[in-house]
């Protein structure tokens, strides 16, 4: 198994705002473009990246402060988005006062990726918007999001391996134990590589043990996830392509 080499020292940053005409309404305001450097510390099992990209996650997604779209860039806009804006489901959901408003925007993104029918994408954004509840101690929301993130992958195309354990994880997050103990079975079943064995070993202690806790993938793979490494997030709403994992999840 190759070891990443080092990566020189980065910091995440955004650019000065400046005014952006929003695809949906043509609204012109003035929004941050967020550039993300490579996180220093080794992502959670789920794949949320290490600091110090982690803390930045109210730069990720713009919002049109007329007609409420999200997105990572809302100068541009998926076909018939401005349908699904307008729409009523879409109204009420960003008028929800229950929710943060940081979750609010992810819910957001990942609604108009759902109804364009960007399965796998609008997966990506719920279980985001389970990481700003983590970050608020709203274990109740991050639960129901992250079970709604696990349903939006599995109504999608099928899923490559780092999908599927990042379901795994979701599903122990939530406290399905018996789903994601189902889960490791499954791809057990179908000899996945040594990583992806040491990820799914890891899961299913922690299921046995009824751990809901964050983990690292420093926890199942060392000594690689300890060293500084260039996984990251794309932010430009595609799935996450941490490429280094996927090297090591690749068979062999």
């Amino acid at each position: 198994m190759a070891i990443p080499a080092p990566q020189p020292r980065s910091t995440t940053h955004r650019s000065a705002p400046g005014e952006m005409t929003c695809a949906v309404c043509s609204t012109e305001s003035r929004q941050v473009t967020f550039r993300a450097g490579a996180p220093e510390q080794a992502p959670d099992l789920d794949l949320r990246p290490g600091e110090p990209l982690r803390s930045t996650m109210g730069h990720w997604l713009q919002q049109c402060p007329r007609c409420g779209y999200a997105a990572p860039d809302i100068s541009q806009a998926r076909p018939s988005a401005a349908r699904v804006v307008g729409a009523a489901p879409f109204r009420s959901l960003v008028s929800e006062a229950a929710h943060p408003p940081l979750s609010r925007r992810f819910l957001a993104w990942a609604h108009v990726l759902e109804e364009t029918g960007a399965m796998h994408e609008a997966a990506e954004a719920m279980l985001q918007a389970a990481w700003t509840a983590d970050d608020l101690n709203r274990q109740d929301l991050a639960r129901s999001w992250r079970l709604e993130a696990v349903a939006l992958w599995r109504s999608g195309p099928g899923l490559d391996a780092e999908q599927q354990v990042r379901v795994v994880d979701a599903l122990r997050r939530a406290e399905a134990w018996d789903g994601a103990a189902d889960a490791i079975a499954a791809m057990l079943r179908d000899q996945p590589p040594e990583a992806v064995r040491q990820v799914l070993a890891l899961e299913s202690r922690l299921v046995e043990s009824a751990d809901a806790r964050r983990h690292t993938v420093a926890s199942a793979l060392p000594p690689p996830a300890r060293r500084p490494h260039v996984a990251h997030q794309k932010l430009a709403g595609r799935s996450s392509l941490f490429g280094w994992l996927r090297r090591l999840f690749r068979r062999r």
